[in-house]
């Protein structure tokens, strides 16, 4: 099995130094692709110098990450795509290998790989209870996952629309619609530093934005209505308790003017399918076993 992990980065380079050796330094060699998204600080140049074992993509205009994601998946040829943030690291140089064990059965296309926030605390996420079953989850961070190339390109990718934030949920239910599962990973954690260099403003617009664009885009009919009051509930919850109201209720209103076009692209999954994906999301993880008699064929 062929592995190549994706490093998106802008502006980062000391975090972007540390992310790229511990890529290198993984047990499997994989192909490790930077996607240079229009830095400004000599990123580039850096990378090009200083780590010739890296492939690299570079730009000088910025598309975001979930466009340059879409690109780097297209750029490889490898089997399994890895991404982590620029702001992150493998502490094991068996992550990749590990991870690469999980796709044991051609349901689970992509790993949640667990992962630890060690300026947040001292949990560890994305980890299955135990090491004998295959815990399926509903979603993954960004900054630590792997997925079937095939399955990610059939299924579309992230939807560049959304911009920021989000994408992974809308691709995840996509991805279960084709009958593709996201698996709770068993390898030693990534660790993630979140770098201060994050526009707040930004993902709080974006992610309540993509809230409500989600709903329009892939919640059957019969219960749009209640899933977009819920949504709306908690988006103006997360805003009084953040104490960041402007740029989420901003983005929450972008979302309902939004709706016109998202309902143009919208291809609701089915009620059934729904149902499922909110019975994972709320009892998660479960079981692969318990759930797999519900599960839809799989179409690529």
């Amino acid at each position: 099995m062929t592995a190549c992990v994706v490093i998106v980065t802008k502006n980062r380079l000391p975090e972007l130094r540390v992310a790229l050796r511990s890529a290198l330094a993984q047990s499997v060699k994989p192909e490790v692709l930077v996607v240079d998204d229009g830095s400004t600080d000599g990123t580039a140049e850096a990378v090009a110098t200083e780590f010739p074992g890296a492939r690299l993509i570079a730009h000088r205009e910025s598309k975001g990450l979930i466009s340059r994601r879409n690109e780097a998946a297209a750029a490889t040829a490898a089997s399994f795509v890895f991404s982590i943030d620029d702001d992150a690291e493998f502490t094991s140089v068996s992550t990749v290998e590990q991870t690469l064990r999980d796709f044991d059965a051609p349901r689970i296309g992509a790993v949640a790989i667990p992962c630890l926030e060690p300026n947040q605390g001292s949990r560890v996420v994305q980890l299955a209870p135990n090491g004998d079953d295959c815990w399926i989850t509903d979603s993954y961070v960004g900054t630590a996952h792997a997925v079937r190339r095939d399955v990610f390109l059939k299924v579309g990718g992230y939807r560049e629309g959304l911009v920021h934030q989000g994408e992974e949920r809308d691709f995840c239910l996509r991805m279960l619609a084709a009958g593709h599962l996201v698996r709770l990973g068993r390898a030693d954690a990534i660790h993630h530093y979140e770098s201060p260099k994050r526009d707040l403003s930004r993902m709080d617009y974006y992610g309540r934005r993509n809230d409500i664009l989600f709903a329009w885009h892939l919640v059957p009919l019969p219960v749009l209505p209640l899933h977009l009051a819920g949504t709306t509930i908690n988006g103006v919850r997360s805003a009084w308790q953040a104490g960041r109201a402007g740029a989420m209720l901003k983005g929450m209103l972008a979302g309902y003017l939004g709706g016109a076009q998202a309902l143009r692209d919208r291809a609701a999954v089915s009620a059934t399918l729904y149902r499922l994906y909110r019975h994972i999301k709320k009892r998660g993880p479960v079981r692969l076993d318990a759930i797999r008699s519900a599960l839809p064929p799989q179409t690529c």
